[in-house]
């Protein structure tokens, strides 16, 4: 091959790419004004005309389906774009799941049947298993507490104690774990915001009872 070749060969190959290097022409939202700053982020959500074209699209979805789903399916898309990490995705699977699995107006039994379903379900997205320093850590034993009987309150206290006891492991899988040894010692952020979860609820029922 020539040089001349080479040289339209090695230009053809590398010229898309060095659009990227241009960032008005990499811009993953352009013409949406400024896009810069704290305010500009946070009225991007409501103002971006994706972000509404993809709420509009739930809505429409929900309203079709109808049932639990008018609230399960905007619930879980709020949960995938807001929350950080990999959570998000996982606590959407979970409400997701629960909500195929449960019946109407679920028994205990039932409920603690759906939890099982749902919880190997967010293992399976995140390949994971408990004590890996996850929100399994607490998953797990919070449908246990269910299907032993516990009280609402109880059932927060074991997912508070749940949380707690990942303090002194080593992260394995998500996030934390590319901590490595410097995860050890601090409360997995997962197994936590799954207890807060639990917590609320909890406290939701006993308020309603």
């Amino acid at each position: 091959m020539s040089s001349a070749h080479r040289v339209a060969s090695i230009w053809k190959i590398s010229s898309p790419l060095l659009v990227l290097l241009v960032p008005t022409l990499a811009l993953a939202h352009p013409g949406h004004g400024s896009t810069s700053g704290l305010a500009a982020g946070l009225a991007h959500p409501i103002t971006g005309l994706d972000h509404l074209a993809a709420m509009i699209g739930v809505g429409l979805w929900a309203a079709q389906r109808g049932g639990r789903a008018l609230w399960l399916v905007p619930l879980v898309f709020v949960l995938v774009m807001t929350v950080g990490g990999a959570s998000g995705p996982l606590f959407g699977t979970l409400f997701m799941s629960l909500g195929r699995e449960l019946p109407a107006a679920p028994h205990r039994a039932e409920l603690a049947a759906a939890l099982a379903k749902s919880i190997d379900a967010v293992a399976a997205r995140g390949k994971s298993q408990i004590g890996q320093k996850t929100m399994l850590d607490v998953l797990y034993p919070l449908q246990a507490a269910v299907a032993a009987g516990k009280t609402a309150r109880e059932v927060a206290d074991a997912a508070d104690a749940a949380a707690d006891a990942t303090k002194p492991l080593k992260a394995i899988r998500g996030r934390a774990s590319f901590l490595g040894d410097r995860s050890i010692g601090h409360i997995d952020p997962g197994a936590r915001s799954s207890a807060l979860i639990v917590r609320a609820i909890a406290e939701t029922l006993e308020h309603g009872a």
